[in-house]
């Protein structure tokens, strides 16, 4: 390697994460023989990775993934975690036994596999996958945790040639450009990831999503674990029930706000418990909901320069990177609930890209938010004008101003209701929600 490659600057991994992403035409290109290619160039690492649990879903993927993190870690097992997109550092991404990776490893691991790959096409979700995988085998845990980065049949992480457990959350219509434009399409691709006798725990899902999940489970002999049926999650007398064919567990309620989390917390319990390890026990489990951290999921800002506009003390602001419109439903529900409990007006402060459904989000707001602020998200070539939401907004029936960013928004609420408590909250994209937390110093450890 190059002294510069054995002696990374802070800016390294940077410089080599954009000269990647120039490396195919496309930015996404499912398949999986560029991938497997390179991989068998740098020894297959792929295959010596520590016993998998592999997550495919629309939504909910993150947060059940950062639970079962939190309750494998909280029972003493090293835990390696693959996850995408990142928020404000690419070394989100790729956590290694348990520490984010360092900047000399990755910066390392992308140039060994951007060497090995010569040139030849690739898409930077492969090469950087192959450079994780290569991280993950050379260093020593007991699970992996695999997130789906999209879709799942021909998703770069379905290379690897078994899981000990896989999981589908909820599965609904997002990048039907790519999975296709019906449920059952969709749900099709995801179950991909199933293998013959590998438990596979399955979330809430619609009858075309199920029925065609079913079918995949079926054909390949898998041993499907139904929400309903073989596992129930919910919330009594403030304290989270899980029930399931061994009995019954009374938990903490999740550390995460939200009753769909109440959805994602059962899903990471019935994974960890499927691993048949003695060593996650209840203790371990319990402490896992209660220590979780999962940033831009209905996550409270309170403290930075943006929470600093909020002239009213009892004044609340919000982050969550949804951007479907089943994300938005879910949203919507939660913030229904701290309305029911803690009524506010409620502001949305809204930046989405132009490939989402924008109308399908915002219609879940209607009747409850007060307003709908439109911005732009920052450095975004696919970014959805704010005129044009606002446009889509106006039409669904929301009273809606346009701004150059969140600061403009907030500084506009809170003028013209400087003697009211407001319930604030960002949403629409996870590039918005990163760009928020950079700007709130926010760093994921």
């Amino acid at each position: 390697m190059s002294r510069k490659a054995a002696m990374p600057s802070a800016t390294d991994s940077e410089v080599v994460l954009a000269r990647l992403h120039k490396l195919h035409p496309k930015g996404i290109d499912l398949s999986l023989e560029r991938l497997t290619a390179l991989l068998a160039k740098i020894g297959n690492p792929q295959e010596r990775l520590p016993r998998i649990i592999h997550v495919a879903g629309t939504n909910g993927k993150g947060s059940t993934t950062a639970f079962m993190r939190a309750m494998l870690e909280a029972a003493g097992l090293r835990v390696h975690v693959y996850s995408s997109p990142h928020l404000v550092r690419f070394h989100e991404r790729i956590r290694i036994a348990g520490n984010l990776i360092s900047e000399r490893e990755l910066c390392e691991r992308l140039l060994a596999a951007e060497a090995a790959n010569d040139g030849a096409p690739i898409t930077f979700f492969e090469i950087t996958s192959a450079a994780a995988f290569a991280a993950f085998a050379d260093h020593d845990a007991d699970i992996t945790l695999l997130e789906v980065g999209l879709g799942g049949r021909f998703d770069t992480t379905n290379v690897i040639p078994g899981a000990a457990v896989s999981v589908i959350t909820p599965v609904d219509l997002d990048h039907q450009e790519f999975l296709g434009n019906d449920l059952a399409t969709i749900a099709h691709e995801k179950a991909g990831i199933l293998r013959p006798h590998v438990p596979a725990v399955i979330g809430p899902q619609h009858p075309q999503a199920e029925t065609a999940i079913r079918a995949e489970a079926e054909r390949l002999d898998a041993y499907p674990l139904w929400h309903g049926q073989d596992w129930l999650s919910f919330a009594e007398n403030g304290r989270l029930i899980f029930q399931y064919r061994n009995g019954l567990l009374d938990l903490p309620l999740p550390n995460l706000p939200g009753n769909h989390q109440l959805i994602n917390a059962g899903a990471a319990i019935a994974a960890v418990l499927a691993l048949g390890d003695d060593r996650i026990a209840q203790p371990a489990i319990a402490q896992g909901l209660t220590r979780v951290s999962w940033p831009a999921r209905l996550q409270r800002l309170d403290k930075g320069p943006l929470h600093h506009l909020l002239l009213n003390p009892a004044s609340e602001l919000w982050l969550d990177g949804g951007h479907n419109p089943a994300a938005g439903r879910v949203l919507a529900a939660a913030l229904a609930d701290m309305e029911e409990r803690d009524p506010k007006p409620l502001f949305l402060i809204c930046g989405m890209l132009a490939t989402k459904d924008y109308a399908g989000f915002l219609e879940n707001f209607k009747g409850l938010a007060t307003a709908i602020h439109a911005i732009p998200v920052p450095g975004e070539a696919s970014g959805l004008p704010a005129d044009k939401l606002a446009t889509t907004a106006r039409a669904l029936g929301f009273d809606c101003l346009t701004h150059a960013d969140a600061t403009a928004a907030i500084e506009t609420i809170t003028t013209a209701q400087a003697e009211e408590a407001t319930r604030i909250v960002i949403c629409g994209s996870l590039y918005l929600a990163g760009s928020i937390l950079k700007q709130s110093d926010y760093t994921l450890r």
